[in-house]
């Protein structure tokens, strides 16, 4: 099957039903989505697939044939000031850093439809867990991408 990911064509052989999330880390090599439940609950293996957030690990890889995908590594080679990882990095969210990759795809599809969100409509729309529990500067982080000052509150 030919998967389009972070704008290159990509022939894999995989068995149907196989996880997009195993196709992009085990056959393309493509580890910043990360593997965290197998349940699509955490949000840890989100990515981009024609521009809504998917967790990749209750996506079938032959579903998204004919779509665009973009991960974490397609985010940062395309532009390292995005403003998602500027704020990121200018709040200082990462804490151990695993849920990142899939927070940052969540709050770049999220502010693509919502790019004045308020501090309800966040915790509402961004439903990723972060074991470290950084969703204050999360928040903060979140308004900082949308040029706002949110009070990123507790």
């Amino acid at each position: 099957m030919i998967l389009n990911v972070n704008g290159q064509r990509h022939d894999v052989d995989v068995e149907n039903g196989t996880p997009l999330l195993w196709v992009l880390r085990d056959t393309l090599g493509l580890t910043g989505t990360k593997y965290g439940c197998g349940i699509q609950q955490c949000g840890a293996c989100t990515v981009h697939v024609n521009g809504r957030a998917v967790r990749s690990c209750g996506v079938p890889a032959e579903t998204a044939v004919g779509t665009d995908i973009t991960t974490i590594e397609g985010v940062v080679a395309k532009d390292r000031n995005d403003p998602v990882l500027r704020a990121w990095i200018e709040e200082g969210v990462p804490q151990c850093g695993y849920c990142q990759p899939g927070m940052v795809m969540a709050t770049k599809a999220f502010l693509a439809t919502n790019p004045k969100p308020s501090d309800e409509d966040i915790n509402r729309q961004i439903t990723n867990i972060c074991r470290c529990g950084t969703y204050y500067e999360i928040r903060k982080a979140i308004h900082r991408a949308a040029g706002q000052t949110g009070t990123g509150t507790r």
